[in-house]
């Protein structure tokens, strides 16, 4: 009997239990739609997907975000700084990161100055290239957050071996530009009982 005929018999109860097999437009009584679902047409509706790419790329994806997640705010600290060590300590908070090492001042990573004119000098003085950079990103942090007060915060990550006439005028230069909040970045020693 053909399954497109209108005059075949169907039984009362052949809808308790089916025989297993295709459910998926087998019920369309259409001739050319059976014929395209059944794959007797000139190529196949359904597409192979390639679930082994597929996999290998969200493992990759997934370790990824597992390896450069960070729960505590940890930042990554430059090779050249050795930081002083203490043992009451809190997370980093989301600020302007000011590095001092040997010889050079950077502010979340470019250039802001140097430390060698300020230990010839022998004396405090506002570092002018830190001192624009700090302002430039208040300036910026006022335009993205019009409503909030600015909390002028800003994080200090200083070499242990660095003089603290250098630490004294990068500090007061980053008051002068707005940050009178300064944190100062050391590696948490274990606490002592």
């Amino acid at each position: 009997m053909d399954r497109f005929s209108r005059k075949h018999h169907k039984d009362p109860h052949a809808h308790v239990i089916h025989k297993p097999g295709r459910r998926l437009m087998v019920g369309v009584p259409l001739r050319f739609v059976w014929n395209k679902v059944s794959g007797h047409g000139s190529r196949s509706p359904n597409a192979g997907l390639n679930l082994v790419s597929f996999i290998d790329f969200l493992v990759v994806t997934v370790i990824f975000l597992l390896m450069s997640f960070s729960a505590s705010g940890e930042i990554a600290v430059d090779k050249n700084v050795r930081l002083p060590k203490a043992e009451n300590v809190e997370d980093v908070i989301d600020a302007p990161m000011v590095a001092v090492n040997g010889n050079q001042i950077l502010v979340d990573g470019a250039l802001a100055g140097s430390t060698r004119a300020i230990e010839e000098l022998g004396r405090l003085q506002k570092i002018d290239e830190l001192f624009n950079l700090l302002k430039n990103k208040r300036e910026l942090w006022k335009q993205v957050e019009p409503n909030k007060p600015f909390p002028g915060v800003c994080i200090l990550q200083v070499d242990q071996n660095v003089p603290a006439l250098v630490v004294k005028s990068v500090f007061q230069t980053a008051a002068f530009a707005g940050y009178p909040n300064v944190s100062f970045m050391v590696s948490k020693l274990p606490k002592s009982q």
